[in-house]
Formats: C-alpha cells, sequence, structure tokens
C-alpha cells in the first residue's frame, strides 16, 4: 500500500507529526520499534513541560500522547526501518526487517538518539551488570547501595536526583568543575546530602567481578591524582547519538550524524523531514520535539498537496 506519509518513530516528535498528518486527511502510518514515548519513557520526573506545574511521571505522559492519537485512523507499524531510497515514481521505499516494505509520498523521521557510550574499559563487559544508561529502568535494583553517575548535563543530574531518594549514596563523575545542565538541577544535586560531586575528573575503568561491577577508577585531569570509588552501579549519560543509519545517502548530516534540516523541518532530500532528537540543534527537549513535530507535518501537509505536480526524483 502507498501512504501519504510514514512517520518513522513514536516518540513525543512522532506522535505529534502523526496526530498533525491524519489530521490534515491524508494517509498515515506510524513505524516504531518499542512501545510508544521514545526518551521520556526512561525519564522518571518531567518538570518542565507546560500543563503539569506539579510534574508528570515520563511513562504518564507517554500515555498521555498515545492516547491522543489512538482515536485517529493512523495505521500502527510494529518493526524497524532498515533502509530507504526515494524511487523515479516520487515515492519513498521504506525496508524493514522480516522483509516487510512500506511506500510513502513523504517521510518525518523521528527515531531520536539513544545514548553514547562511555569508552572506558569494562563497560561492555559489565554492561546490564552494573552499568546502566537509565536510572528509571534500572535504578531500583540498587536501592540502599552506592552508585555512580557520569556526566555533566540535565540528563546525568536529572537521574542523580532520582537515584538519590533510592540509594544511599550518588557520586556524580564530570570531566569538568562546571556543569552544562540548568541552574535548578544544579542547585539541587548541591543540596542533596548523600550526592557527592567528583569533578574535573574521567573515568579510566570499570572494575568487578562475577557478581557485576563493584568499583570505579577515576583520575583527575587536573592533579592527575587517581582513586578508586566503590559502587555497585553506574549509570552512563555522556551525550547521544542519532538514530538515522536508515535514511539515503544523501541526507546531509553534521559531524556527529544529526540530520540537517531548515526551519520547517526539510532536509536535503524533498519529502523527507525530520523532527525530534534526530535534528542538528541544541535544545533537545520533550517541548521542542512537539514542537518539531508538528511543523515537519505542516511542511509535509503542503508537500503532498502539490506533490501530484512535483517532479520525478533525478537518477
Amino acid at each position: 500500500m502507498l501512504y501519504d506519509a510514514v512517520v518513522i518513530g513514536a516518540g513525543p516528535a512522532g506522535i505529534t507529526a502523526a496526530l498533525y498528518l491524519v489530521r490534515s486527511g491524508v494517509s498515515v502510518a506510524l513505524v516504531e520499534n518499542a512501545a510508544p514515548g521514545g526518551q521520556i519513557l526512561s525519564t522518571a520526573e518531567i518538570e518542565n513541560y507546560p500543563g503539569f506545574p506539579k510534574s508528570i511521571k515520563g511513562w504518564e505522559l507517554a500515555d498521555l500522547f498515545d492516547a491522543h492519537l489512538a482515536g485517529y485512523p493512523v495505521e500502527r507499524v510494529r518493526g524497524q526501518v532498515l533502509a530507504m531510497e526515494q524511487t523515479g515514481e516520487k515515492t519513498f521505499r521504506l525496508s524493514l526487517d522480516e522483509g516487510r516494505i512500506l511506500e510513502a509520498k513523504a517521510v518525518v523521521a523521528c527515531t531520536g538518539a539513544h545514548h553514547r557510550k562511555l569508552g572506558a574499559p569494562g563497560e561492555d563487559t559489565f554492561s546490564g551488570k552494573g552499568v546502566s544508561y537509565c536510572a528509571v529502568c534500572d535504578g531500583n535494583f540498587y536501592r540502599g547501595r552506592d552508585v555512580a553517575v557520569v556526566g555533566g548535563g540535565n540528563s546525568a543530574m536529572e537521574e542523580a536526583l532520582y537515584l538519590s531518594r533510592i540509594v544511599n549514596k550518588v557520586y556524580i563523575i564530570h570531566r569538568r568543575d562546571a556543569f552544562r545542565g540548568a541552574m535548578v538541577y544544579q542547585q539541587k544535586v548541591r543540596e542533596a546530602e548523600n550526592i557527592e560531586l567528583v569533578t574535573s575528573s574521567v573515568v579510566d575503568e570499570i572494575r568487578g567481578g562475577s557478581a557485576g561491577v563493584d568499583a570505579v577508577a577515576v583520575r583527575n585531569v587536573k592533579t592527575g591524582e587517581s582513586r578508586v570509588i566503590s559502587v555497585d552501579g553506574i549509570f552512563i549519560y555522556v551525550g547521544m547519538e542519532p538514530i538515522s543509519g536508515y535514511l539515503p545517502e544523501g541526507t546531509n548530516r553534521d559531524a556527529a550524524g544529526f540530520v540537517l534540516t531548515d526551519a520547517e523541518m526539510c532536509t536535503s532530500i524533498p519529502g523527507l523531514f525530520a523532527a525530534g532528537d534526530i535534528r542538528a540543534k541544541r535544545c533537545r527537549q520533550v517541548s521542542s520535539a512537539v514542537g518539531d513535530g508538528a511543523t515537519a507535518a505542516t511542511a509535509a501537509s503542503s508537500y503532498l498537496e502539490q506533490w501530484e505536480c512535483l517532479p520525478a526524483p533525478s537518477s
């Protein structure tokens, strides 16, 4: 079947894009490889999304987004897009797992990004055995114990604050002496009695045995002094990498692989739009993802209105 639009990814950007597109009267398929919600499913508390002054749980907001879309005729497709190409018939051909194919006149890519690995010795060895990238998912395993959080942005501090409410002690390890995160989070982590800041320091090794992680070796980048901190778990938040490997070769990206778009979410390929964390941009928040999704859908709707008159892509 040929859809007017296929939206890839059911996070805040993707759900918003699908909602705006289906309300414009076009046929829409929404492809998702996991549960709807994207990164907000791994966020304990969202305090800065307008309309929820007392904050809201990440999974609760994800459920509300999904429920809003549930009453509309959007075709839900469970699976992963492995590759995409634009055919000579002005359509996009999407290859999914299990040999499935979808075709669309326009595509909105909203697959977001995943957590970047630290690259320290022991990280892969103890992945799932003390090394985690999601405090909400795994924090309860370390209730009453000592853990480390690596990073200095909003995600690292948000998750450190979440962990501080259930573990014995949290060490925040950051390579700089100043944090990048919002001041409201910085103030909270500095006031928390069971959070210790280990600044100007990098992780040299994650150590452990058959039972999992038992320590992390850190080094002060200014003094060269080394220190071994006893912990049962380490949560890593050192940036994100885009999930964009399936996009066509001609899609312009920045040095880190994030997709370049204009203000209307148009990519370098006509008919292909990108929204949310897959884009090259400064702000990666739920509110900005929703805005991206609405903008991309509006631009895609305008593209579809003139689709019949568009020339076929050159080979």
